[in-house]
């Protein structure tokens, strides 16, 4: 959710704290308050929610066997990195899961608790921690089923630090799934220039295009720390219309889905049976 991460890396598996940007934070801060606003400045996040929260419970869902009517991801933990207000969280949250959201900005874990608390149910499934994420690895080691990192990579200074990160805090098998924006020529001009200096659709200043990932960086990043990448989706934003679609090109924005390989932590015996369903379940999917 547009949030900040800044990390100081001593070494591979650092915990040391992270150190964000202090011109972003004021202006997140600033912006604090309008993650509720759905003609706002964040309107384009609102309605990612109608792709991308369907896109995280049905691939969730063809990995499983257990549905719960209602509830499809009860009994599922869910770490939403950079939660900011709490927009992707609480849908998640609707649907069952467990949220933990962490967002190193506190007016944005002030705004998020602030408006769970109307809804008794998600005041009782999700919790926020103002944090980054390597400030709670070592107390999270293989905690999460799930995390979502939305909006959110193109904001961190060391990415392999950042899925190494991931990795730790999730189970083996455990699904990471990332939206987020690729580095072409395309991006930069439709992303900063219009998006943000000429429609406003984005805050000015929220992105850097230096920062912005080519998918086929970030899957060698994920392939070569533990994960198997098991989709890759184009999205589309039509600020018209302020819908999102998905789309075969990958120019613009994009999702990811990966996979934990259970290789890195004490192997069952069902572990292969499971890797096989998921493969399948997903086989031929990527596009």
């Amino acid at each position: 959710q547009f949030s900040l991460f800044r990390f100081t890396v001593k070494g591979p598996f650092s915990t040391s704290h992270s150190s964000v940007d202090s011109k972003e934070i004021k202006n997140f801060q600033l912006l604090a308050h309008k993650w509720w606003d759905e003609e706002g400045e964040y309107a384009a996040l609102h309605s990612m929610n109608d792709i991308r929260v369907p896109f995280i419970r049905d691939t969730l869902l063809s990995m499983s066997s257990n549905y719960h009517l209602g509830s499809p991801l009860s009994g599922i933990k869910i770490l939403d990195v950079g939660c900011g207000g709490g927009l992707l969280s609480e849908p998640l949250g609707r649907l069952g899961a467990s949220v933990t959201g962490i967002d190193p900005v506190e007016d944005n874990i002030r705004t998020a608790d602030r408006h769970k608390s109307f809804d008794p149910v998600l005041a009782k499934r999700i919790q926020y921690k103002s944090s980054s994420l390597e400030e709670i690895v070592e107390e999270s080691m293989e905690t999460f089923d799930v995390i979502v990192a939305s909006e959110v990579v193109e904001h961190v200074a060391d990415l392999e630090t950042f899925i190494k990160c991931c990795s730790q805090v999730l189970k083996p098998e455990g699904s990471l799934f990332i939206t987020t924006i690729n580095k072409t020529q395309l991006s930069y001009v439709l992303g900063i220039v219009v998006a943000e200096k000429i429609m406003g659709i984005v805050p000015e200043g929220t992105h850097e295009w230096e920062k912005f990932v080519p998918p086929e960086e970030l899957e060698r990043l994920l392939e070569s720390n533990g994960f198997s990448v098991k989709m890759v989706k184009g999205m589309l934003y039509n600020p018209l219309s302020g819908s999102w679609s998905w789309t075969e090109s990958t120019s613009l924005n994009y999702a990811v889905h990966a996979v934990k390989t259970g290789a890195q932590s004490h192997a069952t015996d069902t572990l292969p049976e499971t890797d096989i369903q998921q493969q399948s379940a997903t086989a031929g999917t990527a596009g």
